[in-house]
């Protein structure tokens, strides 16, 4: 949902000073009568009927104490009124953060007042302001990126000039793996803390990992744990402190700064390796909307799945994907278990990685909940005990020793294992560099498109676990450098491609002297169904643009799925249904879910697994301002530091010469 870019909000506190000095005695109950439409009615709901308050938050009110102390997000609509600001001054209300861009502010504030601040007409959506964690081979070949580095005439490609954003832990900045081999100079060209710690190093380890995923390049054990995009510069924005922990208020102070500086540094890309329970539904999530204003601004954002796939007792569990990986805008990326090998055809999706639908909802004022149950991750990719970079001493590393990769004793070339879609997601970052660098023109919506299309469907995986499939960067820049640049004039339906008929939608592998051969997914997620037909790439759809979803031109009406044919062209066809695919193509296999069980509310059955309404808490800890993680991050924290039991990938020592043979 798209705001009106109207709050100046501390500035106009600032200069309504005068004015507020003669209401600093205002009740809390006043103030609450200040912000009542003409109509004398407060309005407790939010433009599509839902409450105004978050439903954790409203349950944090009801078990606690009312004098205690919650941080929250604030939202707004509109300018901020006279009772608001009141409020606000007073009555133990703290103002810690403004993000304009994003038309919020972060306050601490008494459980008592949060009820008030629903009452006036400016206030969109009260949240948590909760805790965000981290989501704890020679992945360039299998993926096919070592294919196309010279697939383009004239053009290496390596992600060179394309910024990557990586919102995580911090990167060690002197590792070699971050330098352009060409100068010797670093290729983080920028580092900002977000976590009040005041450093941008990687004491807990997990950011200098995720950063070398995307972009290392390739100097250590001769190329064997190059990035994707070994080229690109890197933008390290540490939103996570010492523990792995950080907040959404650091979070949006990021990704603030990305908006404000995304011209400067060229970041076309951001990726976030982290996540929180995703409750609200992403119509109100802050998360979810500053994402997807990033997106909108032409950055393509990916965010991790989370790792909360199974029990303790190894069972499926559906419905646990973590936000902001519900934002229907944004790249949600689940992980691929490759059992450390480069042959695909053994690759499945691994166990831990968290499967959809997601399960975050929006409260109407008769107290129903209303799920989003959008199809996600969109795609997977290697996830499970990948080797890349290592920060030294960090937290990870000293707390589980079996990370450590004997790889050399030097520590600006040392490297460590870990699993997760923590892994799998700066895998796909890396790879929308690649695309943009082939492709510059290329919108977020189109990266999205052309990654899901020429995915591999893996064989006995529905899509709430693999969504379009595994990532395939052969076929990626194969189509992405064909097609044509497009804009907001751009008619529906003319031509998307620079040349008569799509590329053949099949490709090859090599592995040692064999090669595996595979047909691409030929379809794409979008919202509750997916959608296929060649149509997809060989005409321009609406759908492609800035500023809407891949899932606009899907309309339901009585549980029917039907077109809009004014966003997307006539023969792009729509799934009657959730499917387990054979390994073809999208579209075909056997029937997991129907939509019509989809797109309902309550519970989920499928597969003989109970999908939960909303997030699981069990055997909890608490955490300093009300909210439960329970048993989910616990399994994430395991799949970060275990991984699935398979065979690793392959390592080689170091000799501590420099390779430049990318």
């Amino acid at each position: 949902m798209k705001k009106p870019k109207t709050l100046k909000a501390i500035r106009w506190l600032i200069s309504f000073s005068l004015v507020l000095s003669a209401c600093s005695g205002i009740l809390v109950m006043d103030v609450a009568r200040a912000g009542r439409n003409d109509d004398g009615k407060n309005r407790r709901q939010g433009p599509f009927g839902h409450r105004k308050i978050a439903n954790d938050l409203s349950e944090g009110r009801s078990n606690n104490p009312a004098n205690t102390t919650v941080k929250v997000i604030l939202q707004l609509n509109d300018r901020i009124s006279i009772g608001l600001a009141s409020l606000l001054r007073g009555n133990g209300v703290r103002v810690k953060r403004n993000f304009q861009a994003f038309d919020s502010l972060a306050l601490d504030l008494p459980l008592s007042v949060v009820d008030s601040l629903a009452s006036f007409s400016e206030v969109e959506f009260v949240s948590i302001d909760a805790p965000v964690r981290s989501f704890g081979g020679h992945v360039a070949h299998t993926t096919g990126a070592d294919k196309v580095r010279s697939m383009v005439a004239g053009t290496q490609l390596n992600g060179a000039g394309i910024g990557i954003a990586v919102m995580d832990s911090g990167i060690y900045a002197n590792h070699v793996a971050f330098l352009d081999p060409a100068t010797n100079n670093s290729r983080i060209v920028a580092n900002v803390d977000f976590t009040g710690e005041g450093r941008t190093d990687d004491p807990y380890g997990h950011g200098t990992h995720v950063a070398a995923a995307a972009a290392g390049n390739g100097m250590v054990a001769r190329g064997r744990y190059i990035g994707i995009a070994p080229k690109a510069n890197l933008v390290n924005l540490r939103v996570l402190n010492s523990q792995g922990l950080g907040s959404v208020s650091g979070l949006l102070s990021a990704m603030e700064w990305v908006l404000n500086n995304q011209t400067r540094y060229n970041i076309r890309v951001v990726n976030m390796s982290l996540g929180m329970p995703a409750i609200n539904s992403y119509r109100t999530d802050p998360l979810c909307l500053a994402a997807r204003r990033l997106v909108d601004g032409g950055i393509v954002v990916l965010a991790a799945a989370g790792n909360n796939g199974k029990r303790s007792n190894g069972e499926k569990v559906y419905g646990q994907l973590h936000s902001p990986g519900n934002e229907p805008s944004v790249i949600t990326v689940g992980a691929v278990d490759t059992k450390g090998t480069d042959n695909r055809a053994d690759d499945g999706i691994a166990s831990f990685s968290s499967r959809g639908p997601t399960r975050s909802y929006w409260t109407d004022e008769n107290g129903l909940r209303h799920y989003d149950n959008l199809i996600k991750p969109d795609i997977a990719a290697p996830g499970n005990k990948l080797v890349f970079a290592k920060s030294p001493n960090n937290l990870l590393a000293q707390q589980n020793p079996s990370l450590n990769v004997a790889v050399t004793t030097n520590p600006t070339r040392a490297q460590m294992m870990l699993s997760g879609t923590s892994m799998a997601s700066p895998v796909v970052a890396g790879s929308a560099a690649l695309l943009l660098q082939a492709n510059p023109s290329l919108t977020p919506n189109l990266v999205k498109m052309v990654l899901m299309y020429t995915a591999q469907q893996l064989p006995g995986f529905n899509m709430l676990e693999q969504g379009a499939g595994e990532l395939n960067m052969d076929g990626a820049v194969r189509l992405a450098r064909l097609v044509r640049p497009t804009s907001a004039a751009t008619v529906l339906g003319s031509p998307l491609l620079t040349v008569a008929s799509p590329p053949s939608p099949v490709s090859t592998i090599s592995y040692g002297r064999s090669q595996y051969s595979f047909s691409w997914a030929q379809g794409i997620v979008v919202g509750s169904t997916f959608a296929t037909g060649t149509q997809l790439v060989s005409n321009y759809q609406k759908v492609y643009a800035q500023g809407v979803l891949l899932s606009d031109g899907v309309l339901i009406s009585d549980g029917v799925l039907v077109s809009d044919v004014s966003l997307l062209s006539n023969g792009v066809l729509l799934g009657d249904g959730v499917l387990v695919s054979d390994g073809t193509v999208m579209g075909n296999g056997g029937l997991f879910l129907a939509n019509g069980v989809l797109l309902g509310d309550g519970v989920l059955l499928g597969d003989g697994v109970l999908l939960g309404d909303g997030v699981l808490v069990s055997d909890g800890v608490l955490i300093s301002n009300g909210v439960l993680l329970g048993d989910a991050v616990l399994q994430a924290l395991s799949a970060l530091v275990g991984g699935d039991p398979t065979s690793q990938m392959e390592t080689e020592r170091d000799l501590g010469q420099n390779y430049l043979g990318y």
